[in-house]
Protein backbone atom coordinates (compact mmCIF):
# COMPACT_ATOMS: atom_id res chain seq x y z
CA UNK A 1 0.00 0.00 0.00
CA UNK A 2 1.45 3.28 -1.22
CA UNK A 3 1.62 6.42 1.26
CA UNK A 4 0.19 9.46 0.45
CA UNK A 5 1.96 12.41 -0.19
CA UNK A 6 2.13 15.08 2.10
CA UNK A 7 0.14 18.07 1.78
CA UNK A 8 1.73 21.17 0.78
CA UNK A 9 1.67 24.32 2.17
CA UNK A 10 -0.48 27.32 0.77
CA UNK A 11 1.37 30.17 -0.56
CA UNK A 12 0.87 33.95 -0.70
CA UNK A 13 0.67 33.12 -4.48
CA UNK A 14 -1.45 30.78 -4.42
CA UNK A 15 -3.86 32.88 -1.81
CA UNK A 16 -3.47 35.31 -4.20
CA UNK A 17 -5.09 33.12 -6.87
CA UNK A 18 -7.73 32.27 -4.98
CA UNK A 19 -9.36 35.93 -6.05
CA UNK A 20 -12.72 35.58 -6.92
CA UNK A 21 -12.94 31.91 -6.00
CA UNK A 22 -14.02 30.01 -3.24
CA UNK A 23 -14.10 32.18 -0.28
CA UNK A 24 -11.29 32.13 1.40
CA UNK A 25 -10.78 30.65 5.39
CA UNK A 26 -8.99 32.43 7.74
CA UNK A 27 -8.44 32.62 11.77
CA UNK A 28 -6.14 33.73 14.47
CA UNK A 29 -3.87 31.50 16.68
CA UNK A 30 -1.40 31.54 19.13
CA UNK A 31 -0.69 28.31 20.37
CA UNK A 32 0.86 25.16 19.03
CA UNK A 33 -2.54 23.12 19.85
CA UNK A 34 -5.05 26.11 18.31
CA UNK A 35 -2.85 25.85 15.23
CA UNK A 36 -3.17 22.37 14.87
CA UNK A 37 -7.46 22.42 14.93
CA UNK A 38 -7.25 25.46 13.08
CA UNK A 39 -4.61 23.70 10.53
CA UNK A 40 -7.32 21.25 9.36
CA UNK A 41 -9.65 23.87 8.04
CA UNK A 42 -7.99 27.03 7.47
CA UNK A 43 -6.65 28.58 4.16
CA UNK A 44 -4.60 31.38 6.57
CA UNK A 45 -3.77 31.45 10.01
CA UNK A 46 -2.82 34.74 11.30
CA UNK A 47 -0.56 34.98 14.53
CA UNK A 48 -2.66 38.84 15.31
CA UNK A 49 -1.25 40.74 17.34
CA UNK A 50 -4.56 40.70 19.32
CA UNK A 51 -2.67 38.14 21.22
CA UNK A 52 -2.04 41.55 23.03
CA UNK A 53 -5.45 41.24 24.75
CA UNK A 54 -6.55 38.20 24.34
CA UNK A 55 -3.47 36.44 25.99
CA UNK A 56 -1.83 38.45 28.16
CA UNK A 57 -4.69 41.17 29.02
CA UNK A 58 -3.57 44.32 27.43
CA UNK A 59 -5.90 47.01 27.25
CA UNK A 60 -5.12 47.51 23.66
CA UNK A 61 -2.46 45.80 20.89
CA UNK A 62 -0.01 48.94 21.20
CA UNK A 63 1.80 47.16 24.00
CA UNK A 64 3.01 44.28 21.63
CA UNK A 65 6.46 43.63 21.29
CA UNK A 66 8.81 41.72 18.60
CA UNK A 67 9.19 39.16 21.08
CA UNK A 68 6.04 38.48 21.79
CA UNK A 69 5.22 37.87 18.33
CA UNK A 70 7.88 35.79 17.50
CA UNK A 71 7.67 33.82 20.90
CA UNK A 72 3.90 32.79 19.69
CA UNK A 73 5.08 32.56 15.71
CA UNK A 74 7.37 29.44 16.88
CA UNK A 75 4.63 27.88 18.79
CA UNK A 76 2.21 28.29 15.81
CA UNK A 77 4.70 27.07 13.36
CA UNK A 78 4.69 23.82 15.05
CA UNK A 79 1.41 23.20 14.75
CA UNK A 80 0.51 24.30 11.27
CA UNK A 81 1.44 22.17 8.42
CA UNK A 82 -1.53 23.09 5.58
CA UNK A 83 -2.13 27.06 6.16
CA UNK A 84 -0.75 30.08 5.15
CA UNK A 85 1.24 31.01 8.35
CA UNK A 86 1.37 34.97 8.51
CA UNK A 87 2.69 37.38 11.26
CA UNK A 88 1.63 40.48 11.91
CA UNK A 89 4.55 42.96 12.61
CA UNK A 90 3.73 45.18 15.98
CA UNK A 91 2.84 48.71 16.72
CA UNK A 92 6.43 50.48 16.48
CA UNK A 93 7.99 48.18 14.59
CA UNK A 94 7.84 49.01 11.02
CA UNK A 95 6.73 52.39 10.98
CA UNK A 96 10.00 54.37 10.70
CA UNK A 97 11.34 53.85 7.66
CA UNK A 98 11.30 50.74 4.97
CA UNK A 99 14.46 49.97 6.16
CA UNK A 100 13.33 49.60 9.86
CA UNK A 101 10.39 47.51 8.31
CA UNK A 102 12.65 44.82 6.75
CA UNK A 103 14.97 44.36 9.45
CA UNK A 104 11.55 43.93 11.40
CA UNK A 105 10.20 41.34 9.19
CA UNK A 106 13.02 39.55 8.39
CA UNK A 107 13.83 38.53 11.73
CA UNK A 108 10.09 37.82 12.00
CA UNK A 109 10.07 35.34 9.38
CA UNK A 110 13.48 34.33 9.63
CA UNK A 111 13.10 33.26 13.47
CA UNK A 112 9.08 32.23 13.04
CA UNK A 113 9.14 30.00 10.00
CA UNK A 114 6.09 31.89 8.61
CA UNK A 115 6.02 32.40 5.43
CA UNK A 116 4.15 36.22 5.55
CA UNK A 117 3.75 39.10 7.30
CA UNK A 118 0.95 41.64 7.90
CA UNK A 119 1.21 45.27 8.78
CA UNK A 120 -1.88 47.62 8.81
CA UNK A 121 -1.94 51.23 6.80
CA UNK A 122 -2.63 52.33 3.65
CA UNK A 123 -1.19 54.98 1.26
CA UNK A 124 0.84 55.94 3.75
CA UNK A 125 2.37 52.46 4.28
CA UNK A 126 2.60 51.71 0.13
CA UNK A 127 6.32 52.53 -0.09
CA UNK A 128 7.21 49.96 2.52
CA UNK A 129 5.50 47.32 1.26
CA UNK A 130 6.86 48.02 -2.00
CA UNK A 131 10.22 47.71 -0.12
CA UNK A 132 9.53 44.37 1.61
CA UNK A 133 8.13 42.49 -1.17
CA UNK A 134 11.08 44.11 -3.89
CA UNK A 135 12.83 42.02 -1.05
CA UNK A 136 11.14 38.74 -1.31
CA UNK A 137 8.99 39.49 1.73
CA UNK A 138 5.06 38.87 1.00
CA UNK A 139 2.91 41.01 2.82
CA UNK A 140 -0.21 40.60 3.71
CA UNK A 141 -1.75 44.51 4.45
CA UNK A 142 -5.09 46.23 6.23
CA UNK A 143 -6.85 48.87 6.00
CA UNK A 144 -10.01 50.22 7.16
CA UNK A 145 -9.99 49.77 11.15
CA UNK A 146 -6.25 49.69 12.15
CA UNK A 147 -6.43 48.96 15.80
CA UNK A 148 -2.74 50.48 16.54
CA UNK A 149 -4.14 53.55 15.04
CA UNK A 150 -7.21 53.84 17.58
CA UNK A 151 -5.69 56.38 19.40
CA UNK A 152 -5.64 59.18 16.52
CA UNK A 153 -8.86 57.72 14.55
CA UNK A 154 -11.18 58.14 17.15
CA UNK A 155 -11.80 54.53 18.70
CA UNK A 156 -13.31 51.23 17.71
CA UNK A 157 -15.62 52.91 15.36
CA UNK A 158 -17.00 51.79 11.67
CA UNK A 159 -14.74 53.18 9.19
CA UNK A 160 -15.59 54.30 5.63
CA UNK A 161 -18.89 56.20 5.94
CA UNK A 162 -19.48 59.28 3.89
CA UNK A 163 -16.82 61.30 2.25
CA UNK A 164 -14.18 59.03 4.11
CA UNK A 165 -15.40 55.98 1.66
CA UNK A 166 -12.80 57.61 -0.87
CA UNK A 167 -9.86 57.50 1.33
CA UNK A 168 -10.04 53.95 2.28
CA UNK A 169 -10.91 52.69 -1.36
CA UNK A 170 -7.85 54.78 -2.06
CA UNK A 171 -5.75 52.67 0.76
CA UNK A 172 -7.20 49.44 -0.73
CA UNK A 173 -5.73 50.30 -4.34
CA UNK A 174 -2.12 51.60 -2.77
CA UNK A 175 -1.20 48.77 -1.30
CA UNK A 176 -2.45 46.63 -4.18
CA UNK A 177 -0.45 48.17 -6.57
CA UNK A 178 2.31 48.30 -3.90
CA UNK A 179 2.09 44.53 -4.03
CA UNK A 180 0.35 43.20 -1.19
CA UNK A 181 -1.19 39.52 -2.23
CA UNK A 182 -3.99 40.10 0.33
CA UNK A 183 -5.26 42.96 2.09
CA UNK A 184 -7.30 42.49 5.48
CA UNK A 185 -10.96 45.15 5.52
CA UNK A 186 -11.74 46.09 9.06
CA UNK A 187 -15.12 47.22 9.83
CA UNK A 188 -16.51 48.47 7.19
CA UNK A 189 -19.59 49.58 5.66
CA UNK A 190 -21.07 46.53 3.10
CA UNK A 191 -21.13 48.78 -0.01
CA UNK A 192 -17.55 49.86 0.39
CA UNK A 193 -16.41 46.44 0.71
CA UNK A 194 -18.39 45.26 -2.12
CA UNK A 195 -16.85 48.26 -3.99
CA UNK A 196 -13.02 47.37 -3.14
CA UNK A 197 -13.68 44.17 -3.64
CA UNK A 198 -14.28 44.34 -7.00
CA UNK A 199 -12.17 47.14 -8.31
CA UNK A 200 -8.43 45.48 -6.19
CA UNK A 201 -6.92 42.73 -8.02
CA UNK A 202 -5.80 41.04 -4.93
CA UNK A 203 -7.81 39.04 -2.52
CA UNK A 204 -10.37 41.02 0.23
CA UNK A 205 -10.27 39.10 3.62
CA UNK A 206 -13.27 40.80 5.74
CA UNK A 207 -13.61 41.03 9.11
CA UNK A 208 -16.84 42.82 10.19
CA UNK A 209 -16.65 43.72 6.40
CA UNK A 210 -19.45 41.93 5.26
CA UNK A 211 -19.69 38.40 2.92
CA UNK A 212 -18.79 40.45 0.48
CA UNK A 213 -15.46 40.16 0.66
CA UNK A 214 -12.81 37.60 -0.45
CA UNK A 215 -12.52 35.53 2.79
CA UNK A 216 -13.02 36.11 6.66
CA UNK A 217 -11.47 36.52 9.30
CA UNK A 218 -11.75 36.19 13.13
CA UNK A 219 -10.07 36.23 16.14
CA UNK A 220 -10.52 32.68 17.08
CA UNK A 221 -11.11 33.28 20.76
CA UNK A 222 -13.72 35.24 19.86
CA UNK A 223 -15.83 32.78 17.70
CA UNK A 224 -15.04 30.10 19.95
CA UNK A 225 -16.75 32.00 22.98
CA UNK A 226 -13.14 31.69 25.12
CA UNK A 227 -12.96 35.93 25.25
CA UNK A 228 -15.13 37.23 27.12
CA UNK A 229 -13.65 41.14 28.14
CA UNK A 230 -15.92 42.19 25.36
CA UNK A 231 -17.71 40.62 22.26
CA UNK A 232 -17.31 43.12 19.11
CA UNK A 233 -20.72 43.01 17.35
CA UNK A 234 -19.91 41.59 13.78
CA UNK A 235 -18.33 37.96 15.91
CA UNK A 236 -20.81 34.96 15.71
CA UNK A 237 -19.87 32.94 18.55
CA UNK A 238 -19.91 29.09 17.51
CA UNK A 239 -19.67 28.10 20.84
CA UNK A 240 -19.44 29.30 24.71
CA UNK A 241 -16.49 27.88 25.72
CA UNK A 242 -15.81 30.35 28.13
CA UNK A 243 -18.80 29.54 29.34
CA UNK A 244 -17.98 25.64 29.43
CA UNK A 245 -14.64 26.52 31.14
CA UNK A 246 -15.69 28.03 34.08
CA UNK A 247 -18.27 25.84 34.44
CA UNK A 248 -15.94 22.80 34.70
CA UNK A 249 -13.12 24.48 36.15
CA UNK A 250 -16.09 25.45 39.38
CA UNK A 251 -17.05 21.51 39.39
CA UNK A 252 -12.93 20.21 39.90
CA UNK A 253 -13.10 22.96 42.80
CA UNK A 254 -16.13 21.54 44.26
CA UNK A 255 -14.74 18.25 43.95
CA UNK A 256 -11.68 19.15 45.88
CA UNK A 257 -13.01 21.27 48.78
CA UNK A 258 -15.67 18.04 49.07
CA UNK A 259 -12.68 15.36 49.03
CA UNK A 260 -14.14 13.70 46.28
CA UNK A 261 -11.10 12.15 44.94
CA UNK A 262 -10.47 9.46 42.61
CA UNK A 263 -11.29 5.76 43.86
CA UNK A 264 -8.06 4.46 45.20
CA UNK A 265 -7.40 1.51 42.57
CA UNK A 266 -7.03 4.73 40.35
CA UNK A 267 -4.06 6.46 42.66
CA UNK A 268 -0.78 5.45 43.06
CA UNK A 269 0.09 2.31 45.82
CA UNK A 270 2.55 1.99 48.11
CA UNK A 271 5.22 -0.17 47.09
Amino acid sequence: MSASAPQKTLTPAAIRARKGGTPLVCLTAYSTPMARFVDAHADVILVGDSLGMVVHGLPSTIGVTVEMMVLHGRAVRRGAERALLVVDLPFGSYEESPDQAFRTAARVMAETGCAAVKLEGGETMAETIGFLTRRAIPVMAHVGLMPQSVNVTGGYRVQGRGAEAERVIQDARAVAEAGAFAVVLEKITEPLARSITEQVPIPTIGIGASPACDGQILVVDDMLGLFTDFRPSFVRRYAELGEATDAAIAAYAEDVRARRFPAREHTFSES
